[in-house]
């Protein structure tokens, strides 16, 4: 590639990136746009000097060696006076006419007042130069490095005759989406969850790690010009945004020119009605007078401008008492606490419970029955406990004290080293688990028994059919019963018991997968099954001899030790075994695996074996198999079509081989 076709290339990468960030019109596939972006980053690895400060990949930088630096604000990012009702916004109207001594109604500017935190952007003849918070309105922290991460931010405006120097205003905040999947993972992981998504974008963007700001679900919004230099700025502050927008910036679809204080009510209520289905928090509407040139005649009181207000929507916060607590028990095992609340209305509906999440966030608002509490609902978001009102709290309230087992299944709990949650330990027998656990069970993974989809494992629990993975094979004796469910005619009920029947000649590495043992996956399975020769010997394994086991460290093997030490998983084992569920045991012990050690990727159309197949012989002789090409790759299965890490794999001098070498090579070892 030549330096021109580079240059061309990360033109093309930022316009991607403009369309998807900005506009939200993708104008290619994620797997496509990945696939020029690692171009890219191949020819700025092989020709370093060449490396441009707006190329995408430049995004990331390092590490800060200390805190950030503070920065004074050109101008000052001044706070705005709030008006709480009709009347006190006409008065804010009648006020600000008097000051320009003006009869006229007022054009003013509606925008969503978002919820997240402020920003000011420095450009210098287009390219941008620092990032600095709102701080104390006088001055922020630099965090240029961290704002850089964000493809709605433009390193470089989209225009050839930029300002010399130009300052613009925004918000950055945490979609609704990205911070419950933030918070999903915090949990999964055992870590604190962040209260709400102001606090985790705030705390995303203080990162000293760039990298972890870049992993955050953050966008910014921009909603004012701040200062200029060789610019002409447009007469509106309306306008004034259109050409942010068109300059690369994200702008507010939803912001409004209206006339006088009735359109600023009309555009309230509108907004109210559409809050709860945005798919962003805001906690208000600010308005702005639309004129730049009354904007600079009205000017500044000591911290607000005369010419902006902000409106706030009616608080989705309430407090009340704490009554109890109860423990819920969830498709993973995990035990959560559930405030038992005295009813009260908060967020347009009445609430009566709301998640403690784990023992660690209970001591973290050191919250007891009896307190009074705040209770936070904002649209559909899960009702929440924000804080305690100590203020309010009487010598008569009591602790929270967990179960010693699960309250579900009486089966033993166990919480790990570093993770915040405590589960149960009863797997397949536990109640709450249940349904979960038939579902992982009987999928294409695990035993593959076609038919039994997810709404008719629950019609079957819920009828009682089905209380154990033994009772599906005890379905072939209730051929009638099964007759009798709505939509399971003859031909139904016929191929859903022939797939029982075919399920039960099995893997020795399948039947341990569809077990559901925590955190023990299909490669953690297959580690297990060509390790140990039969399925007594893997149950009768301690600690010890399950952590020589690849892929297997010190919390998989103890989560194993616990599965198959509980007597009711060995009753249901057993019971699978009585039923008929059988394989072929393999005499193979580690390190006879003809492939141990080696890295393999899969990709492309095969037409004698699906990839999955290939995939899964592969492994039987000891091979890894991996989901994207690197240079640990050792070798590249290429079907049709093989795509993006076919180029990868020639560019890295991976050996590549196609679906008749493969079949061959499993041929060779006994695998076909």
């Amino acid at each position: 590639m030549t330096y021109q076709q580079m240059l061309d290339l990360i033109q093309e990468l930022n316009e991607y990136s403009y369309a998807y960030h900005v506009k939200d019109n993708p104008l290619v596939s994620d797997a496509e746009y990945d696939h020029h972006y690692r171009t890219l980053q191949a020819v700025e690895l092989a020709n370093p000097e060449w490396i441009q400060a707006n190329s995408p990949t430049q995004r990331v930088g390092e590490k800060p060696d200390s805190g950030f630096a503070s920065v004074e604000h050109t101008v000052p990012m001044l706070s705005l006076d709030n008006a709480f009702n009709n009347e006190s916004l006409s008065d804010f109207d009648t006020r600000v006419r008097k000051l320009l001594g003006s009869e006229e109604e007022l054009t003013y500017c509606c925008e969503p007042k978002l919820d997240g935190l402020a920003i000011s952007l420095r450009y210098e003849n287009g390219h941008l130069v620092r990032g600095v918070t709102r701080g104390d309105g006088l001055s922020g922290e630099d965090i240029t490095s961290n704002i850089k991460t964000l493809y709605s931010i433009p390193m470089t405006l989209r225009t050839t005759t930029p300002p010399e120097v130009l300052e613009v205003r925004g918000e950055i905040y945490m979609p609704k989406d990205g911070f419950a999947k933030l918070n999903e993972e915090a949990n999964k992981k055992g870590e604190k969850a962040f209260v709400n998504p102001r606090n985790a974008a705030a705390g995303s963007l203080r990162q000293l790690d760039p990298k972890i700001t870049a992993s955050r679900p953050l966008v910014m919004c921009a909603y004012s010009i701040g200062y200029v230099e060789g610019w002409e700025q447009p007469e509106s502050h309306f306008d004034g945004l259109i050409q942010l927008n068109e300059w690369g910036f994200r702008t507010n679809e939803l912001m409004e020119r209206v006339v006088g204080p009735e359109g600023c009510i009309e555009y309230y209520e509108k907004l109210n009605q559409k809050r709860e289905g945005l798919s962003y928090d805001i906690d208000g509407i600010v308005y702005k007078v639309d004129d730049i040139a009354l904007q600079a005649k009205l000017g500044f009181i000591a911290r607000a401008p005369r010419w902006a207000i902000a409106r706030k929507f009616p608080a989705q916060e309430e407090i009340t008492q704490v009554l109890g607590i109860d423990f819920q028990v969830g498709r993973t095992g995990a035990i959560t606490p559930v405030a038992r609340l005295d009813p009260v209305f908060v967020g347009g509906v009445t609430v009566s419970n709301a998640t403690l999440h784990n023992k660690d966030e209970i001591a973290r608002l050191d919250v007891k029955v009896g307190d009074f509490v705040v209770i936070h609902r904002a649209g559909d978001v899960i009702p929440k406990v924000v804080r305690v009102v100590l203020d309010k709290r009487t010598d008569d309230v009591s602790d929270v004290l967990f179960p010693d087992t699960c309250p579900i299944c009486d089966s033993a709990l166990e919480q790990v080293s570093g993770e915040a949650i405590i589960r149960c330990t009863g797997g397949l027998v536990c109640g709450a688990q249940l349904k979960e656990s038939l579902k992982h069970f009987v999928s294409r993974k695990a035993m593959d028994i076609d038919g039994l989809g997810d709404k008719l494992i629950e019609l079957l629990v819920d009828k009682e059919l089905v209380k154990t993975p033994v009772d599906i094979f005890t379905l072939q004796n209730q051929r009638e019963t099964l007759l009798n469910i709505d939509r399971m005619g003859e031909k139904s009920v016929d191929n859903l018991l022939a797939s029982i029947d075919a399920a039960k000649n099995t893997q020795f590495n399948r039947f341990i997968y569809a077990l559901g043992i925590r955190e023990v996956g299909e490669a953690t399975a297959r580690a297990l099954t060509n390790y140990f020769k039969t399925l007594d010997e893997l149950m009768l394994a301690d600690a010890e001899a399950l952590i020589e086991v690849d892929d297997v460290g010190p919390i998989v093997a103890q989560h194993v030790r616990n599965f198959f030490v509980q007597d009711a998983n060995k009753t249901t084992i057993q019971g699978l075994l009585d039923a008929g569920v059988a394989w072929k045991e393999k005499q193979v012990v580690a390190g006879e695996l003809p492939l141990t050690g080696k890295t393999y990727v899969v990709t492309g159309s095969l037409s004698q074996f699906s990839r999955d197949q290939v995939k899964e012989k592969l492994q039987l002789l000891g091979a890894k198999v991996s989901g994207s090409v690197s240079a640990k790759t050792d070798c590249l299965v290429a079907g049709e079509k093989a795509g993006s890490k076919l180029t990868k794999a020639q560019s890295l001098d991976i050996p590549v081989i196609d679906e008749t070498a493969v079949i061959e090579l499993l041929k060779q070892h006994g695998a076909i």
